[in-house]
């Protein structure tokens, strides 16, 4: 299987060292120039070792990949999803890691609804310094198609190689249902995180965080039901429950991580994207409202 990835971040890292050690894919990871002579020349390093990624620029021309699997940030995806030009051919799937529910559309509407896979990723505690990565649990990639009642061999594929890689996944039935119960907690969590430096530990032990994040998602929430999507308040819990309480205490969400590094963040697919569907379905967002004025700013301090 040729593998192409683009996104060497925290999750990009991570799996991306997973499936490059299985015996018959062809893994390489697209950069542009400037990040391939700087990667080449500094490494890229996970959990402290060095790993020998195979780089290729969006301008060479390759045998087409069997799978892409997208993990950049949101704010480059208008430029990755032009950088995997040459990499797409009649066969190729793309595999969107992003957060929110907006990536797979926005790759869609490229390439084609039929090579979009969608997919999340659960439970992992990557964090990212530098040029490295730190990560103790891996988490979990569910993925497919909208509805996966009828799963191609495509998909199988894609689940042997993922096995072969120790990465633990499903092809749930509901995909996604799967997505919106992501949006909900990134909504909660990451923004929660940001705002308040809470690590995973926090949200483990302090009340108070807990509460400002299960605000947040009640809202998720509301516009799902208002979808007709099967998502519910009782999601939240079984969340807190189990998820939250495996990650490490010194674990940080995503975008707090960004806000430490003066990166922007994530947050036009989090309380942005509920305030413009909350406009929509005529259902107030207020907490997410204000933690979206909370974030920008401090974006810029």
């Amino acid at each position: 299987m040729n593998i192409t990835l683009i996104g060497l971040g925290a999750i990009g890292s991570v799996y991306g060292n997973l499936l490059r050690q299985v015996n018959n894919v062809n893994l390489r990871v697209l950069v542009d120039t400037e990040r391939k002579s700087r990667y080449e020349a500094e490494g890229v390093y996970v959990n402290g070792e060095r790993v020998p990624f195979v780089f290729i620029t969006p301008e060479e021309v390759t045998v087409p990949a069997d799978l892409i699997i997208v993990s950049v940030k949101y704010n480059d995806l208008s430029q990755a999803i032009q950088d995997i030009h040459n990499q797409v051919g009649e066969n190729t799937m793309i595999m969107s890691l992003l957060n929110g529910i907006t990536s797979e559309e926005e790759i869609a509407n490229i390439y084609g609804e039929e090579k979009v896979i969608y997919a999340i990723s659960n439970g992992i505690d990557a964090t990212r310094e530098s040029n490295g990565v730190y990560c103790s649990n891996p988490g979990k990639i569910s993925f497919g198609k909208k509805n996966n009642e009828v799963i191609s061999q495509q998909l199988l594929d894609i689940k042997e190689c993922f096995d072969r890689a120790n990465i633990r996944n499903d092809i749930p039935l509901d995909m996604e249902h799967v997505l919106w119960y992501k949006f909900m907690i990134n909504v909660g969590i990451n923004q929660t995180s940001a705002v308040t430096k809470a690590t995973y530990g926090v949200f483990q032990k302090v009340s108070s965080a807990r509460e400002i994040a299960t605000e947040a998602m009640i809202e998720v929430v509301r516009l799902a039901e208002a979808q007709s999507i099967p998502l519910k308040a009782e999601d939240i819990e079984v969340f807190f429950d189990t998820i939250i309480s495996s990650l490490s205490e010194e674990g940080k969400p995503s975008m707090l991580q960004d806000i430490e590094a003066g990166r922007l963040t994530e947050v036009p697919m989090f309380s942005r994207k509920v305030i413009d569907l909350g406009q929509k379905l005529n259902i107030k967002t207020p907490v997410n409202e204000l933690l979206f004025r909370i974030i920008k700013t401090l974006e810029t301090v």
